[in-house]
């Protein structure tokens, strides 16, 4: 019982531990979330084309691949904006990135994102373009020279281009300028200045569009994806961010389980318990274990979150702002150790019901500690850690106080059941008695019945026949059957009695 409170302590120092690291990966999930359903319900905002707004989008058959394309030109903004956020709020900025649609400025002639401050307001020279155009990069370039996108390059606005894309273009951009250039100097020597100005403004054009160009970080295939099908692609986003967490976790888990176990492996050497292998072979599989801990506490928590965070319940995104992500991932695995432990009679009822209720009560007093630990020691992770310990320690102390209730019943339960196999003994031997007395005076009443037939018959004709000793006779039959004593057994006897 003592390992297993002392690993519930050190499950719950984890959970303290990774609590920030859940929390701001939780808050960059929920990014994702809000792309997919349009909704961010913890501001209000109400985006003006959701992941599942744009799935729904009609497509002409006859032009069905042009359709999906430029319809996942729109899924890669969505994708594009929540994945910038999510990056922001895992690096501690407070700028966000947001669709001039979702500002009102629907169709912007110019930007497709700009980014945004903490009080609202648009960051100069922010303004972004996404351009998922073209089937290589090659013809990718081609676009963006082309007259159609003149106006983007003028305004010296940002292009933002498919990753699988973005080297290619940036290659042949600069193939174009040492060929162009190469041409510049042939035409200035030439002295033909008409066409030397027409190769410098493709040249200058090239460099600024070479300048300008950013990686999205999303491919062409991602695009696709995210149009056919969002669920998927969110989905890969938030398992993506969620295993990211559940790295730090395992890092945090490793680092505490390790320390835990290095002092007691460490303790059990110097007194013999342990051979150096032993120690050593305990450290690495402690370790290993409090690391996997970590990493799923961290990994699931970080999902569980983020949903939390735009549920659509109040209670939920408050609850968001604790550690109780973490906590209930943490509470799971004690739990399905307790039910396992209770399946395989490891334990009894009683005791599946008191570890159930000590885990439940302390991982609440875990999660309440670490807030408070997190705000006395501001502290990253430091915190957080001992509150979770020091909420679990004590309210396991409370808990395992208020279960002696139980189990003076569970001893009374078994007090009474003991009592009630002696009565169901006596019942038995009861029983038995009964059946006896009922067999003998069944019998007797038989015989009595027997001589009370006889002797009514004598009695009946003594009195026919006015026979005064007669009738004492038959009385005396019935007196001697039931064991009395007669006194007269004729008239001549009684009338000398009375005489005296």
């Amino acid at each position: 019982m003592a390992n297993n409170k002392d690993a519930s302590i050190k499950n719950s120092a984890i959970t303290g531990a990774v609590s920030q690291t859940v929390n701001i990966y939780g808050s960059a999930v929920k990014e994702h979330y809000v792309s997919y359903g349009g909704i961010d319900n913890e501001t209000g905002k109400i985006l003006t084309k959701s992941l599942k707004d744009i799935a729904k989008s009609k497509v002409n058959p006859n032009f069905k691949d042009q359709n999906i394309k430029q319809q996942a030109g729109f899924s890669a903004e969505n994708k594009y904006t929540a994945r910038q956020n999510a990056k922001n709020i895992i690096n501690g900025k407070t700028n966000r990135t947001i669709r001039t649609d979702d500002l009102g400025r629907v169709n912007d002639p110019l930007f497709d994102h700009v980014e945004i401050d903490s009080s609202g307001n648009i960051i100069a020279d922010s303004g972004l373009q996404m351009k998922f155009v073209g089937s290589d990069a090659k013809s990718a370039l081609s676009k963006l020279e082309s007259k159609e996108y003149q106006k983007y390059i003028d305004a010296n606005a940002k292009l933002s281009v498919p990753s699988d894309f973005y080297n290619g273009i940036k290659e042949e951009a600069q193939k174009k300028i040492q060929n162009l250039t190469e041409q510049l100097k042939r035409a200035q020597k030439d002295g033909n200045s008409q066409l030397a100005k027409t190769l410098e403004s493709r040249i200058t054009k090239l460099e600024k569009i070479n300048k300008n160009l950013k990686d999205s970080g999303i491919t062409n295939k991602e695009a696709i994806e995210a149009r056919l099908n969002p669920e998927l692609s969110v989905a890969k986003d938030v398992l993506g961010l969620a295993h990211k967490a559940g790295l730090q976790g395992a890092k945090f888990g490793a680092g505490i389980g390790g320390s835990v176990s290095l002092i007691k492996n460490v303790v059990a050497l110097v007194r013999g318990e342990k051979t150096a292998t032993d120690a050593a072979t305990s450290l690495v599989k402690d370790t290993t274990i409090s690391a996997g801990i970590g990493y799923g506490t961290a990994a699931i928590g970080t999902a569980l979150k983020g949903a939390m965070q735009n549920s659509t319940s109040q209670t939920m995104r408050s609850l968001s702002k604790t550690n109780v992500a973490a906590g209930i991932v943490t509470g799971v695995f004690e739990v399905s150790k307790t039910m396992t432990s209770f399946v395989r009679g490891d334990i009894d009822g009683v005791q599946c019901l008191e570890q159930l209720g000590e885990k439940g009560t302390a991982q609440i007093a875990s999660i309440m500690f670490a807030t408070a630990g997190q705000i006395a020691i501001p502290i990253p992770v430091v915190g957080a850690a001992i509150g979770s310990t020091i909420g679990y320690a004590l309210s396991s102390a409370c808990y395992a106080e208020l279960m002696n209730s139980l189990k003076e019943a569970k001893l009374a339960r078994e007090r009474r059941i003991q009592i009630e196999r002696k009565c169901e003994e006596i019942s038995a031997m009861m029983k038995e008695f009964k059946r006896e007395m009922d067999e003998y005076f069944s019998n007797k009443l038989k015989i009595q019945l027997d001589v009370f037939n006889e002797v009514n018959d004598e009695i009946a004709v003594a009195l026919k026949n006015n026979d005064i000793n007669g009738f004492i006779n038959a009385n005396n039959t019935i007196q001697e059957s039931l064991g009395y004593k007669t006194q007269f057994s004729s008239f001549a006897e009684f009338d000398k009695f009375m005489s005296k």
